[in-house]
């Protein structure tokens, strides 16, 4: 007796596509922090942009490195913002294919597997990108900038 249904087929792809589908809750919990501190970072920068105006000699080049700094900041987060939601796109992308495969009965475990490093690599370096901005804004309190 056959027990192999294509409602058991479609359930057992569905257990498969349950962790991926956990990760991108979890990355788009990260892509909110990060965009949560890039706005920090931008309404910093306005108020010292606003604050340069009416600055002169020492105190306005010490308001032109930090906003210096804070541009760096923000470029870090731009690109972890970006590597962040390309791991999300691989990711669902990754949900994808375990369907297709399902359905379409062809073998998806190589480009599985070859989306899912790539949305870890991605993920791993948003988060190394995280990590330097973190870093560069706590050296920052720490020289006065």
């Amino acid at each position: 007796m056959d027990t192999s249904s294509p409602l058991i087929d479609i359930g057992h792809v569905i257990q498969l596509s349950v962790a991926p589908v956990f990760l991108l809750s979890g990355i788009g919990i990260i892509l909110t922090v990060l965009t949560n501190r890039l706005a920090r970072v931008v309404d910093r920068a306005r108020r010292l942009e606003e604050a340069a105006c009416s600055s002169t000699g020492e105190a306005l080049e010490e308001r032109r490195q930090e906003l210096r700094v804070i541009a760096w900041r923000a470029r870090l987060m731009n690109l972890a913002i970006t590597l962040s939601t390309c791991s999300a796109l691989l990711v669902a992308l990754v949900v994808v294919l375990l369907f297709l495969g399902a359905f379409l009965n062809f073998n998806a475990t190589l480009p599985v597997a070859g989306l899912f490093i790539l949305a870890m690599l991605a993920l791993i370096a948003a988060l190394l990108l995280f990590l330097r901005e973190v870093f560069l804004a706590i050296a920052a309190l720490r020289i006065g900038v």
